[in-house]
């Protein structure tokens, strides 16, 4: 097939190039490279199946058919987001409805990399996909949940209105190879923080949980959903929670037990509680995570240990 990857030059998509390239299809990577690097698809550049454009999706996009569209183009980090919040709106608004218009005119399927953060600071855990979320729409982390909201909300409509062949993932923390030391998510924030011998820092008392999946059981979840039945939305994520203190001592065991751990205060909007709730995908995908905690954890740690010795 002919697959179009928007964000492929980043952390979760170019894992997700790599996948199609090894599997045959004819990939083209399409970023802007604001949070992505040409680097992490460098292995395919000569590849003749292989073609990256530099673009960004608020423009709209002509291309030659394709068969599949997955849209994973946006920055998914509070700093990244956050730093032009009007620009990420526009990214999930306008940029997903390009590439619906793309996904409409070629008929097409198209997947939207949406986040478990539609579900806002969530009054029920551990969160279903029949849950219609909690969110702060004036908050400084609306710009990206509810942006992807709306992207859900469009995809969903071009589905009734237009027919067109769409899947939904709302995707949970996700953490491996080709993270940026610098996104600002916690895992990275803590692994290079050990790393460099820098104090652990936790916002909060650390008592908020999260859930940490790492990229290669994620990326086998979209193909699944990509390639399946269902529509969605469906949960992507690893249902194993973990408070944010005991993320930090895991860390600070696996890196340097004499690491120092400081506590600041916990920023706007930040959710307490976040666990998916994966019955969807266990049923319609056959989809459950397989990387234990430690494990992932492991590879991300060597991963930022080369990455930090290089730079």
């Amino acid at each position: 097939m002919k697959i179009l990857i928007t964000g492929g030059a980043g952390f979760i998509g170019s894992h997700l190039v790599d996948r199609m390239m090894e599997a045959g299809h004819e990939v083209i990577c399409l970023d802007n490279l604001y949070t992505g690097q040409t680097s992490n698809n460098s292995q395919w550049s000569e590849n003749p199946n292989f073609r990256f454009i530099k673009h960004d999706i608020v423009t709209p996009l002509e291309i030659d058919q394709v068969d599949q569209i997955y849209h994973l183009a946006c920055p998914a980090s509070p700093v990244h987001y956050q730093f032009d919040a009007v620009k990420t709106a526009k990214t999930n608004f306008l940029g997903t409805l390009n590439m619906l218009d793309l996904a409409k005119k070629w008929q097409a399927r198209l997947l939207l990399a949406s986040t478990s953060e539609v579900y806002g600071d969530p009054l029920i855990h551990p969160q279903t996909e029949d849950y219609w979320g909690n969110v702060n729409c004036t908050g400084i982390r609306s710009c990206y949940d509810e942006g992807k909201r709306i992207a859900e909300t469009i995809s969903f409509d071009y589905h009734r209105q237009f027919a067109v062949d769409v899947r939904v993932a709302r995707i949970f923390n996700t953490h491996g190879t080709r993270m940026l030391e610098n996104d600002g998510r916690v895992v990275s924030n803590f692994v290079v923080q050990a790393l460099k011998g820098i104090p652990l820092t936790i916002y909060g008392d650390g008592s908020q949980t999260r859930s940490f999946c790492y990229v290669s059981d994620l990326v086998e979840g979209l193909i699944r959903l990509m390639n399946g039945d269902f529509i969605g939305p469906v949960n992507l994520g690893n249902p194993g929670e973990y408070t944010i203190l005991q993320l930090a001592q895991t860390i600070q065991r696996l890196i340097d037990p004499t690491a120092e751990i400081v506590f600041k205060p916990l920023p706007e909007d930040d959710p307490q509680r976040r666990q998916p709730d994966i019955s969807r995908a266990k049923l319609h995908l056959g989809w459950e995570p397989s990387v234990p905690l430690e494990e992932g954890l492991s590879k991300t740690i060597a991963y930022f240990r080369d990455r930090l010795a290089i730079s």
